[in-house]
């Protein structure tokens, strides 16, 4: 896949990196889950996440590509994965559902986004109570690829940008030598505000 700055982002690059399903992991993702993937392109972790979460979960997938989107699902098809949901769209545009999502997560695109910070809102929307967010993306060096490092976020700047859409960040680490990871929990306050309406509906139907 070309990615922002012109060089071949493969698997066998990607893994020289950071070790995917470790990642992926960090969220608790498991049969049954509900899977966001925002920014998606082709898809490498949308397809690991479409098996980690097996035929009871389900795998939502956007980028703004339309190629993208069709090589994601061509290769959903030869891997006969059919629990992905995948649409051509912009992630400021994209609520894929209220409150339904156990996970939303970015691959190094938060920086691209003409709207990072409506992007994260969105993803407070779909995320249940409960939910995870998880940002990896650059770390803000000089490298011999990647995107520009001027448009890099620092791990300060997006932990901020995280934290202004609703957020509350609960772990912050270097993966590997050129990433890092900020995985980001509901507001407490969003928690506390749908557990009423759950409890009133548990009533209803006593």
């Amino acid at each position: 896949m070309a990615c922002h700055g012109g060089f071949s982002l493969d698997e066998a690059t990607r893994r020289s990196w950071f070790n995917p399903e470790s990642i992926l992991k960090t969220t608790g993702i498991r049969k049954g889950t509900v899977f966001a993937d925002i920014g998606c392109g082709e898809g490498f972790f949308t397809l690991l996440a479409a098996e980690a979460v097996g035929e009871t979960g389900k795998v939502y997938a956007v980028d703004v590509d339309a190629s993208a989107i069709e090589k994601l699902k061509r290769k959903a098809t030869q891997k006969d994965l059919k629990n992905i949901h995948a649409f051509a769209g912009k992630a400021e545009e994209t609520v894929f559902c209220k409150a339904c999502s156990d996970i939303v997560f970015y691959s190094m695109v938060l920086h691209d986004f003409n709207d990072p910070l409506k992007v994260l809102r969105n993803a407070n929307q779909m995320l249940k109570p409960s939910g995870l967010l998880l940002d990896l993306d650059w770390k803000k060096l000089v490298m011999p690829f990647g995107p520009p490092v001027q448009i890099r976020f620092t791990e300060q700047k997006a932990s901020e940008l995280i934290k202004h859409a609703g957020f509350t960040v609960a772990n912050l680490k270097d993966v590997g030598p050129y990433h890092y990871m900020i995985l980001a929990k509901t507001n407490v306050l969003k928690q506390s505000a749908i557990a009423p309406r759950q409890r009133k509906a548990q009533v209803g139907h006593a």
